[in-house]
């Protein structure tokens, strides 16, 4: 009899569990495969030893990332030392979901590991009743425990990717080869499209680009004329050229088009120059990114090339594994097996045949040249991959030592040898590091100091904001006697406009100056007391002032009654 216990990894935690009758088991297989299903069978074949529920997310991260990898965490190890029994009668076996984990357990405790087969089966059964099986466990918890794991697994392996930046370089690579299928296509739909009302223009211009330049700028060849002959020598940066266009125009034999294909011809050939133009700006965001991630390799072998090879490897560490005979024909594999199935000859040369030394070396030198490129190529990429300052100084010194090979193949000069190129590179290499990483402490330092201003700018601001704050709680009473002042004026000046006529009219006029007379005292006393001593000087000025105005009305009305006895 083997005692066997089967190890469950759950986003909850380990759970051990001894499995009942192994031997019977074993033997009835299919049995085992029906009674998974229900839960009161698998309760009769498999109990609950021990459970150690993980203590939180960080945890249960660390654990699930130790058990990917093929490693014993010490949780786990703590955990099947106290809960698996050793010593007995029965010799104890230990089922593993996992072969990796199984073989690091092996190495550990020393014990017979099983997997697959019976094992394989018990592990679905725990998988499918795990929340019944463990006690305090609900389908609901078990579920966010594992949703939660598993965004927190996916989210580490995403931000902590190795080839994260080799992944930028991959798709604009794939995208640049992709536009330049389309723009191809595009151009020569132009070409055919505008053929039709300008047949000439193609044997003129030959280059794509410039083509569809010139049908969104000539658009109807009859409107063409010695004026837009600048415009012209702009977009062909050739005046006989320029020329030429204008005459062919002229004696065109191609056929009258209407204004709205014209139209449609132009904005299909404006789409092909910005789609021409993207293109640029794209192999220029290659260039720089190539700079940064291997500058070596772009720096031998050229960025686009050099962009390809790590694509078709998958990343950069994946072309730096690669022996220099595998980078020789990468790209090449389809020719490489037809080759080996038909015992022909084997390719000399993949991706690397688009460099520019493999087309200058003569054809009797191309298998050796190439072979020779591949081996610099994978010491560059080697180079790119584990060094910590990325430089370009390798690149160069490789590059140095293909030319001189290439002339040693032409003309029989002997080139150096590579122990005193490498010499040279890593004095050079030390000297440019050095000076890189002065760059970016300096600019470390930079940024600090801005930061720290940053923060007391924001401090400074805070404590004006609150001034603000009391300023304007201390002006607001100001404004508002402003405006009473305003209106008192304003009032004092339709008492002076109205007519005194009657005697009625007279007393109502006296009664209301009364009033404003009370209001201003009313308001000067406030004013008092609420403003400095300045204030109250200009204040007073401002109450002597209206006096006269009120001593007018009163003299011309001592006149009207005068007047008025006389008549009576």
């Amino acid at each position: 009899m083997v005692l066997l216990h089967v190890l469950f990894e759950h986003a909850a935690g380990y759970a051990l569990f001894a499995v009942k009758e192994v031997e019977e088991i074993g033997m009835l297989l299919p049995q085992v495969e029906e009674s998974v299903l229900s839960l009161g069978k698998f309760n009769s074949m498999v109990s609950l030893a021990a459970f150690f529920p993980f203590k939180s997310a960080q945890a249960a991260l660390e654990n699930m990332n130790a058990i990917s990898e093929g490693v014993v965490h010490a949780d786990l190890k703590l955990f099947l030392e106290t809960n698996l029994p050793r010593s007995g009668k029965k010799k104890a076996a230990l089922g593993v979901s996992d072969a990796k984990i199984g073989a690091a357990l092996q190495e550990e405790f020393t014990i017979s590991i099983q997997t697959g087969g019976v094992v394989a089966e018990i592990t679905r059964g725990v998988r499918l009743h795990f929340h019944s099986l463990v006690k305090g466990l609900t389908a609901q918890a078990a579920s966010k425990a594992q949703l939660g794991l598993g965004h927190s697994y996916s989210r580490a392996k995403v931000k902590f990717n190795v080839n994260r930046a080799d992944n930028m370089i991959i798709q604009s690579i794939a995208l640049l080869d992709q536009l330049d299928k389309d723009i191809n296509t595009f151009s020569m739909r132009v070409r055919e499209w505008y053929g039709y009302h300008f047949p000439e223009l193609i044997k003129i211009v030959s280059d794509n680009s410039m083509y569809c330049r010139l049908a969104q700028l000539i658009g109807n060849r009859k409107e063409l004329s010695e004026e837009s002959l600048e415009s012209l020598e702009e977009v062909v940066m050739d005046g006989a050229k320029a020329q030429a266009i204008l005459e062919a125009s002229r004696s065109s034999m191609g056929m009258d088009i209407s204004p709205i294909d014209l139209i449609n011809i132009e904005r299909f050939s404006s789409r092909v120059v910005s789609l021409a133009d993207y293109r640029l700006g794209l192999q220029e965001y290659l260039r720089s990114k190539m700079s940064q991630v291997a500058p070596n390799l772009a720096a031998l072998i050229g960025e686009v090339v050099g962009a390809r090879l790590i694509s078709h490897a998958g990343s950069l560490t994946n072309l730096a594994k690669y022996p220099a005979s595998t980078v020789q024909i990468l790209g090449a594999e389809k020719a490489l097996f037809r080759a080996l199935k038909t015992r022909g000859n084997t390719p000399k040369y993949g991706l690397i045949f688009h460099s520019t030394f493999i087309g200058r070396a003569a054809a009797k030198n191309k298998g050796r040249i190439s072979r020779y490129l591949a081996n610099k190529c994978t010491i560059a990429s080697r180079i790119d991959c584990f060094s910590e300052v990325p430089t370009s100084v390798f690149g160069d010194k490789l590059r140095e030592q293909v030319e001189e090979r290439l002339s040693f193949y032409e003309t029989g000069d002997v080139p150096r040898k590579n122990v005193d190129v490498m010499k040279e590179a890593v004095k050079e290499a030390t000297g440019v590091a050095a000076e890189i990483k002065r760059k970016l402490e300096k600019k470390e330092k930079k940024r600090k100091k801005r930061e720290k201003k940053l923060q007391e700018l924001q401090a400074n601001g805070e404590t004006n904001g609150e001034a603000k704050v009391v300023d304007g709680e201390v002006d607001a009473p100001v404004v508002k006697k402003k405006k009473k002042k305003q209106e008192t004026e304003e009032m004092e000046v339709q008492a002076d406009e109205t007519p005194t006529a009657a005697n009625g009219a007279e007393d109502a006029s006296a009664k209301k100056k009364k009033q404003k007379i009370e209001v201003e005292a009313t308001d000067d006393q406030a004013e008092e007391a609420a403003t400095p001593a300045k204030k109250k000087k200009k204040r007073k000025t401002e109450n002597v002032d209206p006096e006269p105005a009120e001593v007018i009305p009163e003299a011309v009305s001592e006149k009207k009654k005068k007047k008025r006895g006389k008549t009576e």
